[in-house]
């Protein structure tokens, strides 16, 4: 029997609006990163994006070289998206990104029109689809010149490639200065994809303020840090987790004893609260009305029906937030 989704998925999500546009992003959306690659097995996939599907995730967020290896990621999605979600392709926001190395030589890299536009050329094919709707920058470049970095995204969306356009890991002034270009050309900045969480904010030194003034939304990713603003690590490094494995991003060298000191405290914060710490961390980003989503991995079903109970109790007090922030000093 082929995939329903569940009748009740909108009323269990709750949607903000993505700058000053037209589009409602869910709070949490689901980001595949992770465990979507040719190294993962194809069946938990499909779960995942059954589980998040049915509880209101709408938004799904690639990139070229997700996976392991590179591609892969989107390869799987398309796959599933052909065989499980026909029919479903216009109740999803599905985006992609280029700007790291995808392929050998000088255009397989970085921010020119010719990788942009090849790359994206590419992540369709994968995927099986005639558009995404959000198609990003993925990362600033030194070298070429941003008048061409915007000028490919512009041509993208106006090509019918992708409907929105976005930058991702831009600091403040980079990121005021792309979208002042493109909504010269017309095509508005819908949204910056930053990496931000309880260990990591940087955003909060000008960016926020930035996409605020602008109307531009705000996904940060890694708001778990990895997966250390959860329970994982309380015990020490288990052997499942991103730290302990050879293709991950975490290191297990990060994970120091002044950080498992932290991880402990926040974690009694969040017990308090009657939360898990992961779900504290996710809802402590919620808090902050520039941020329209939150950008969440899961290795399998359970753990991202956990993160979405974030839901459930978004609001701090004064000293709950003074105790945070003391234990982040």
């Amino acid at each position: 029997m082929s995939y329903q989704p569940a009748e009740n998925r909108y009323q269990q999500m709750q949607y903000r609006r993505c700058g000053k546009s037209g589009i409602r992003l869910p709070v949490i959306s689901l980001g595949l990163w992770h465990n979507f690659g040719d190294v993962d097995i194809l069946e938990n996939c499909r779960k995942i994006l059954y589980a998040a599907f049915d509880n209101g995730v709408t938004h799904f967020d690639l990139a070229n070289n997700y996976g392991p290896p590179p591609g892969s990621a989107e390869t799987n999605f398309g796959k599933i998206l052909r065989e499980d979600f026909r029919g479903y392709r216009d109740e999803m926001i599905i985006s992609s990104k280029a700007g790291y190395t995808m392929w050998p030589g000088p255009y397989g890299d970085w921010g020119s029109k010719k990788y942009l536009v090849s790359s994206l050329d590419q992540s369709l094919q994968r995927m099986g689809l005639e558009y995404v709707d959000i198609f990003y920058h993925h990362r600033p470049d030194p070298e070429t010149p941003l008048e061409e970095t915007m000028q490919a995204l512009d041509l993208i969306v106006r090509q019918g490639k992708a409907l929105y356009a976005g930058i991702s890991n831009y600091p403040a002034d980079k990121a005021a200065e792309a979208i002042g270009i493109l909504k010269k050309m017309g095509t508005p900045c819908l949204i910056h994809q930053p990496k931000y969480s309880m260990f990591e904010r940087w955003v909060e030194d000008g960016l926020l303020d930035v996409l605020e003034k602008e109307g531009v939304g705000c996904i940060p990713f890694s708001p778990l840090a990895q997966g250390l603003l959860t329970n994982k690590y309380l015990k020490g490094i288990p052997e499942d987790s991103r730290a302990a494995k050879a293709h991950g991003f975490l290191k297990q060298e990060q994970i120091t004893e002044d950080r498992l000191q932290k991880i402990h405290a926040l974690n009694n914060i969040a017990q308090q609260r009657g939360q898990s710490l992961a779900q504290m961390a996710l809802a402590w980003l919620l808090k902050d009305n520039r941020v329209t989503s939150v950008l969440i991995g899961a290795s399998r079903p359970e753990q991202l029906l956990d993160s979405l109970q974030c839901l459930q109790h978004t609001e701090f007090s004064t000293d709950e937030l003074k105790a945070i922030e003391d234990v982040l000093k």
